[in-house]
């Protein structure tokens, strides 16, 4: 005999799909949410790992800021020191010119010549004196261009003044100059001479 089934089999089916349904929806809105909560998560995880990472790497700027700084202030002393030591090794290395200046200034004025002033401005000196005759002044120019101190006299200003002695003022501009330098003087001076 056939069975028939008189139960609302179809509104069953459709409360069974229904419930289906909602089950996979709501398990699909969690997955979602779930899903969601861990890509948040993760980026979250990454920026503070980027942010964490880039204020070690302002720390390491600022430091090394503060150190190129005080690079800086370092060369600046260094620049500093070493102008300095020029400027000692330079008067060093002229002190002794000064004495062979002044020998030489006694070697090369000839009979006649009366100096009143010496005046130095650099490299360049300028002599005031008094000369019995132009000539005199004539034979000092020549005494200096072959001195080894000095170099390149050239006259400013002769006067001749006329009274019981006949003189003439005169101004001579020459500059100073150091000699060649000789390897014997070096070697001695170096102690390394024979």
């Amino acid at each position: 005999m056939a069975h028939i089934n008189l139960l609302p089999w179809r509104e069953e089916q459709r409360q069974e799909q229904t419930r289906q349904f909602a089950t996979i929806t709501g398990l699909s809105l969690l997955l979602t949410a779930a899903l969601v909560f861990l890509v948040h998560v993760t980026v979250d995880n990454q920026i503070n790992h980027q942010k964490f990472r880039n204020k070690m790497l302002q720390d390491e700027i600022a430091t090394l800021d503060q150190a190129l700084t005080e690079i800086a202030e370092l060369e600046k002393t260094k620049e500093e020191l070493l102008s300095r030591m020029d400027v000692i090794q330079s008067l060093q290395q002229r002190r002794p010119q000064i004495v062979h200046l002044f020998d030489d200034f006694v070697r090369t004025v000839p009979e006649g010549i009366f100096l009143k002033t010496i005046k130095q401005e650099a490299e360049h000196l300028t002599i005031k004196g008094v000369a019995e005759s132009n000539g005199r002044v004539s034979a000092y120019m020549r005494n200096i261009d072959a001195s080894a101190w000095m170099a390149t006299p050239k006259l400013r200003v002769i006067e001749t003044k006329k009274g019981t002695l006949r003189s003439s003022d005169f101004t001579l501009v020459t500059s100073q100059s150091l000699p060649p330098v000789n390897k014997n003087d070096l070697n001695t001076n170096t102690g390394e001479g024979s």
